[in-house]
């Protein structure tokens, strides 16, 4: 069962706030002339209009639309930051280096150099700095720091002191899940179509210039559909055992496989096991029963639209 613990700062990150030290995630920042022009050439939002204070989310995507990378982009008054889970840095760097031609643009790896840290909760802009960035990432009212990594401590005994709740990585997991939001490595990778991850309404500009992937994109809105969307699925009774579905189960309606879980976590809101899952067109319906690998595992789950919560 979930400890108290995390019932606890579960309660607080939906009635006061929650902080988490993501510090580990992967920064990188752009600077001189050419920045923000670079970038919005690249991506698939837009950044040229993105005021300073500002951010969005972007895919960086190949000439066939798959995804390259996912990240948070926050304009400064000297270029961009970008955010983005451990581990991707490396591939998104080598990338913006692949395409930097002729452009005036810096580009720097600052993941060790700054520390992140994330606020959540209906007084997170409240106990957060003015300067914070706002994250749509947890479908809370929610704010990053960036913050130089020496700082991190200091930064934390004051969101202490202002009343906000340690955070687990097991509680921005569940809040994470909870709200929709794929994370790369986890939910996608370089072989999904970027229309299927399920961020098009917060990731993606239609009415942008040319980008690295536009015409695959935009084939697939004028055609109405993909064949696979994200989706969520739940366990269909409440109170049941808190089990997670397993990353990678297949999932199926009457003897059809359908479709395929990605990240789960059991919901303390929902009282059931969550998924996201991508299923096939047709299988997509709210309240549309699926079973979770029939051989191995077998409980009955609901298709459910994103976020789970709201």
């Amino acid at each position: 069962m979930p400890t108290a613990e995390l019932l606890r700062t579960y309660a607080a990150a939906h009635e006061r706030a929650v902080f988490f030290d993501v510090s580990a995630y992967g920064k990188i920042e752009l600077t001189e002339r050419d920045a923000v022009l670079f970038l919005h050439n690249l991506c698939t939002n837009d950044i040229k209009n993105l005021a300073v204070g500002g951010s969005c989310e972007a895919f960086l995507c190949t000439m066939k639309a798959r995804t390259i990378a996912h990240f948070m982009v926050n304009r400064t008054k000297d270029g961009l930051l970008l955010d983005m889970v451990p581990g991707l840095a490396e591939k998104v760097l080598k990338h913006l280096d692949k395409h930097l031609i002729s452009e005036q643009v810096e580009i720097t790896d600052r993941t060790n150099e700054l520390g992140l840290l994330r606020i959540a909760g209906p007084e997170a802009r409240t106990i957060a700095a003015k300067d914070a960035w706002p994250n749509p990432l947890l479908g809370l009212p929610a704010c990053d720091i960036i913050c130089p990594r020496a700082d991190v401590q200091a930064t934390i005994d004051t969101l202490l002191s202002a009343g906000a709740v340690v955070g687990s990585p097991e509680l921005h997991e569940i809040l994470r899940i909870e709200a929709g939001t794929p994370e790369y490595f986890k939910d996608m990778d370089d072989e999904r179509f970027v229309m299927e991850v399920g961020r098009t309404a917060q990731a993606i500009c239609f009415t942008k210039g040319c980008y690295l992937g536009q015409e695959p994109i935009v084939m697939a809105r004028d055609r109405g559909h993909v064949n696979r969307t994200l989706m969520g699925i739940k366990v269909a009774s409440e109170g049941s055992e808190p089990a997670d579905i397993c990353p990678g189960s297949k999932l199926f309606q009457g003897e059809t496989e359908v479709g395929v879980a990605t990240s789960s976590a059991w919901s303390p809101g929902l009282h059931q096991a969550i998924a996201l899952a991508y299923l096939r067109r047709g299988s997509q319906e709210s309240g549309m029963e699926l079973t979770i690998e029939p051989g191995r595992d077998g409980r009955k789950a609901l298709v459910a639209a994103l976020p789970f919560v709201s």
